[in-house]
């Protein structure tokens, strides 16, 4: 997921989304510790995708605040 993408999306589906990422992770963490995970570059992929996309929920409650982050 881009950030861009994530812009577009309203605040109760990026909600929606990090719950979705969140547990695709703990799968991937669960997968890599049975030694079952094909492509371990996809955690690190995840965790980006949940930080972007907490960040863009972050930016939506400033800008409904009209303050700054500080």
């Amino acid at each position: 997921m881009k950030a861009a993408e994530a812009v577009k999306l309203s605040s109760s589906e990026l909600e929606l989304k990090l719950t979705d990422l969140k547990k695709d992770l703990f799968y991937l963490r669960m997968q890599h510790a049975t030694n079952q995970l094909d492509n371990p570059i996809r955690i690190s992929q995840v965790r980006k995708d949940i930080a972007r996309v907490k960040t863009v929920i972050r930016q939506k409650q400033l800008e409904a605040t009209g303050g700054s982050a500080t």
